[in-house]
């Protein structure tokens, strides 16, 4: 799809189709998106930019609202797509990057190609830039730039124009723009040239005067100076381009794509240093970058002695290699450096020396010298290392961005960009030249089979172009060419760490790829001087060079003995990975970078070891389905009985976790520590459905285990379960106590997933007994903890969702509770997306929506039922008579709360949330006598476990009050009373 935004907004289909996006705000939401490069762009950025400061009520649903629009309009729904970071367009051409690409891609050629790319871009202009948007905020930015680059491109193509002898009308832009220098001097050279002297000079007085009224300043000194030129009759303005200055520069052929702040860098790095060297792996781009950047220096006057490029592929000799390019004879008995150091220093020279690898040493030698004898002499190198030399700077070519890598391989190809291209230039690691063989099998094979062979590269990419030199006509020679200028450790090292996947730490590399007489340190230093790993915290093969090199490593027989070295080291960093206690962050997000390399250790001969060490991190990351594939894999291998029966542990657990029956778990095997693991993993992840019972058993052996074992994090944990199993039979004195011990051991023992599980309990106690205020500090607290871990999150914004829906701020809950939900379908955490659905349901049955609200119970209920959540069944049956009693409808509100009751007892407060349910359906259908004794029932039920109903709950039971007492006046008060004692007298029985 094709969106044009350099006049009034367009939307045209692929083949050319206008396409309507009739309302202003889909108009405003898709401008908003383009503005900003496409996004990701945030929601609540959005929001602002459709509404300002008067927001719907409902943002997030009207923005989904307007974006489920636009995808109407533009005909497919992939167009426009929402992730972490926000919404962001896909698939979509705006002809705002087209202009600049073909900016872009004017630099560096000759003058009449420049004028052709610069007209191609100013054609696309149809009007003002986002010109039905200019009054919009989030236009203004991009407004601005699109003005200033359009402005400069008409500025450029006018010099070129006059520098081509064309004629050249600037008076009516010089109009619109009075007070532009650049724009009114070249106006001037115009007129001169024309022979309308007096007119030129009256535009310059025109602008002085403008200048000093509006802002008080004179001319810049080069109008001035071209002023007094034209005063003087002695302004020399060529008819045709100026002669190029001395050199062999090739033409460019194909235009350089993503590399402009390259080339300025580049050249802004040579006016400064007397020596740049440009290294980068193999087909990068080097030669490229070098020859534009050298282009545009040579069609200045920088360089009076030339610009010349000297060429050393199957070059032996680097100072005979210049006197060829430069015309020195090589006859002499005289020395040949000297006579070439003569050469140079007669005017001031650039030499791009090209392709220095093969010959490194000789090449800094002569350079070195050079410089010294030739004080007007700059070098621009380009090698994959660098030469090593006094006054060297080193510039690292790096491989192209995702966006640029695009556009290239599109360009390349013929064809628009598109996800599976995207895919083709990551799998290529955007390295220009692989991208370039890439794209000549697109006519065979089109893009997405391209990148599913992708895995043969070097069979697939074996046909380049053949004016191109042998080393880059294929991915294979380009890489050999690297390979062949390696010493033996360095092959040795090269290899082997192709074994690690995303990258290597310096500890994994002296480890895995570790060989008597090899220094590991010191051959990892030279590969990274040779651009063949990426230097970092963590050194990295590009996917190709990786390839590559595993082909290596099986002609040498080692790729057995490398793999079984790298699996034992990443199984010793899981096991040693402190993720319980003060570095519990740190080593989660050491882990994180290891992922890769985690999996890959998975696959080795003894899977249960490592699976064991990642469960407890696959968990706090909320990765569970990758947890369950990972256990069962390594269940399906032999090995040890205890390590598997804690293997079993952890997959019936994550099972659970997910919503799903347990998966068996042979006990006996199982140790004093795998007996707690059991104990507490299994009813900590379904601490709120089933047996509370046969929790409670779990917990106190898991707290006997763990105290026997001298394990004070365990006990910490086990308390953490306890505290909430309390809730379930209403203790609140037991949840606090075991709460709080929990939250003072893991405090000391500076955990921050402790800390939340303790916190968690004492946040229901505050919310419990109406102390809404500590509740939210508590649950702010436990967020800020959880989001430094990654871990929890979900159930922290739905707690936080809870508290303002008790506030009556809908809005704010249902942003919390909807957060909260795709969050939890990300990470496949059924508890925590039912925790999260069930709070946007209740707040749309107080918001009078109660279709929504019955949608999204019944959706539940049967999950539940699934699992035996027996407390969470009741509390959803509840909700769901109240939405009947609300709609009026009384006998299914009376069924639904009764099997709410039935489903609540032995569970105190849900049992008082049953009785007030069926008060409520009883004075629906004209009972307002039993209504009134229910209603009594509860609140005594209620009191004697210590939790009246705080004020933020009461709504319902309010309404119900308020239409009891209506119907019964007076005898209200002595049949509730009545209720009340009803609960006493079966107190004091007991």
């Amino acid at each position: 799809m094709r969106i044009g935004v350099l006049g009034p907004l367009e939307t045209r289909s692929d083949d050319g189709g206008p396409l309507r996006v009739p309302d202003r705000k889909v108009r405003v939401l898709l401008a908003a998106l383009a503005a900003r490069g496409g996004g990701p762009v945030p929601a609540d950025r959005l929001v602002h930019d459709l509404w300002g400061d008067r927001p719907p009520r409902n943002p997030a649903g009207t923005l989904q609202a307007r974006v489920s629009q636009l995808r109407r309009a533009l005909g497919d729904p992939s167009l426009v797509l929402h992730g972490p970071s926000g919404y962001r367009l896909d698939g979509v051409t705006v002809d705002a990057d087209r202009f600049r690409t073909l900016l872009a891609s004017s630099s560096g050629a000759g003058l009449p190609e420049r004028a052709a790319c610069l007209g191609s871009a100013l054609a696309l202009w149809r009007g003002p830039a986002y010109a039905d948007f200019a009054d919009e905020g989030f236009a203004a930015p991009e407004i601005a730039r699109l003005d200033e680059e359009r402005l400069t491109a008409l500025e450029e193509l006018a010099e070129i124009r006059l520098a081509l002898g064309e004629p050249v009308d600037l008076g009516p832009l010089v109009a619109e723009r009075p007070l532009r220098e650049r724009l009114t001097a070249l106006h001037m050279r115009a007129l001169y040239r024309d022979g309308r002297q007096g007119e030129a000079l009256a535009a310059y007085e025109g602008l002085r005067a403008r200048l000093a009224d509006e802002l008080g300043v004179d001319p810049a000194p080069e109008v001035r100076s071209l002023h007094r030129a034209i005063l003087r009759q002695d302004l020399t303005l060529p008819a045709r381009p100026p002669a190029r200055v001395a050199g062999n520069l090739p033409a460019p052929v194909a235009g350089l794509v993503g590399r402009d702040e390259d080339v300025a860098q580049v050249r802004a790095l040579l006016g400064e240093r007397r020596l740049v060297t440009l290294t980068g792996p193999g087909g990068v781009g080097k030669t490229r970058l070098a020859v534009a950047v050298a282009g545009g220096l040579a069609s200045s006057e920088a360089y009076p002695g030339g610009v010349w490029l000297v060429e050393l592929v199957g070059a032996v000799d680097v100072a005979q290699a210049m006197a060829g390019v430069l015309g020195v004879r090589d006859d002499s008995a005289e020395p040949l450096l000297p006579r070439l150091a003569g050469v140079l220093a007669a005017r001031r020279t650039l030499l791009v020396v090209d392709n220095c690898e093969h010959l490194v040493d000789q090449a800094a030698e002569v350079v070195s010298a050079l410089l010294k004898a030739a004080p007007g002499l700059d070098v621009l190198v380009t090698g994959q290392e660098p030469l090593g030399v006094t006054g060297e700077h080193v510039e690292v070519v790096s491989p192209l961005p995702a966006d640029a890598a695009a556009r290239l391989f599109a360009d390349r190809a013929g064809i628009e960009a598109s996800p599976a291209v995207a895919a083709v230039c990551e799998r290529l690691d955007g390295i220009p030249l692989a991208l370039e063989l890439a794209a000549t099998r697109v006519r065979a094979l089109g893009v997405e089979e391209l990148a599913a062979r992708l895995d043969d590269r070097f069979r697939l990419l074996s046909s380049g172009a053949r004016d191109a030199p042998a080393r880059q006509r294929t991915l294979r020679a380009t890489i050999d060419w690297s390979w062949e200028l390696l010493s033996g450790p360095e092959r040795v090292v090269l290899r082997r760490l192709a074994a690690h996947a995303g990258g290597c730490t310096l500890e994994a590399a002296e480890e895995v790829c570790a060989e008597p007489g090899v220094d590991v340190l010191e051959a990892l230093a030279r590969l990274v001087q040779r651009s063949l790993v990426t230097p970092g915290p963590r050194h990295r093969l590009l996917e190709s060079v990786a390839a590559y090199c595993v082909e290596r490593l099986r002609e040498a027989g080692e790729e057995d003995l490398v793999r079984e070295r790298h699996a034992r080291y990443y199984t010793r960093l899981a096991e040693r990975a402190e993720l319980r206690g003060p570095r519990q962050r740190e080593w989660l997000e050491r882990l994180d970078q290891e992922t890769a390399n985690l999996r890959r250790a998975l696959a080795g001969r003894d899977p249960v070891r490592p699976a064991n060490a990642l469960a407890w991190y696959w968990f706090l990351r909320g990765r569970l389905g990758e947890a369950r594939r990972a256990l069962t894999a390594a269940l399906e291998r032999p090995g040890d009985r205890t390590e598997r029966a804690r293997a079993a542990v952890w997959l019936a657990g994550m099972t659970m976790a997910v919503g799903e029956p347990a998966t068996p778990i042979p006990y006996e095997d199982l140790d004093l520590a795998g007996t707690a693991l059991a104990g507490w993993f299994l009813s900590h992840v379904r601490w709120a459905y089933g047996d509370l019972a046969r929790h409670e058993e779990g917990a106190g052996t898991a707290l006997r285990g763990f105290e026997e074992l001298g394990d004070r994090w365990g006990v910490a944990a086990a308390l953490a379960l306890r505290s909430k199993l309390a809730e379930r039979r209403a203790d609140l004195e037991a949840m606090r106590r075991d709460a709080e011990r929990s939250l003072a051991i893991f405090e000391e023992l500076g955990d921050r997933w402790g800390r939340i599980e303790a916190m968690d309990s004492l946040d229901r106690l505050a919310e419990r007994r109406g102390d809404y205020a500590e509740a939210e500090r508590l649950r702010r607290a436990e967020l800020r903890l959880a989001e430094e871990l990654g871990s929890e999150v979900s159930f922290r914004l739905s707690g936080l969702g809870r508290i303002a829906l008790l506030a009556g701020d809908y809005a704010r809950a249902d942003a919390y509770h909807e957060r909260a939900r795709r969050l939890a379908a990300e990470q496949s955490y059924k508890s925590a997306e039912e925790y999260a659905e069930l709070g946007l349901a209740m707040s749309a049955r107080r918001q009078g929506r109660y279709d929504a609200a019955e949608e999204l119970l019944t959706r539940w209920l049967g999950w539940l039922r699934e699992v035996r959540g027996t407390p969470g069944i009741a509390f959803f049956l509840a909700e769901l008579g109240f939405v009947a009693e609300q709609r009026g409808d009384g006998p299914a509100a009376l069924a639904l709360h009764q099997e709410g009751y039935e489903a609540a007892r032995g569970e105190p407060r849900a049992e008082a949330l049953a009785l007030e349910g069926l008060a409520g359906a009883h004075s629906l259908v004209g009972d307002a006598e039993r209504a009134v004794l229910l209603l009594g029932h509860a609140a005594a039920l209620r009191a004697s476990v210590g939790t009246p109903l705080p004020d933020g709950e009461r709504h319902d039971v309010d309404r119900i009050t308020a239409r009891a007492r209506a119907a019964l006046g007076e005898r209200f008060h002595e049949l509730y009373e009545s209720g009340r004692r009803r609960v006493r007298a079966r107190e004091t029985r007991r």
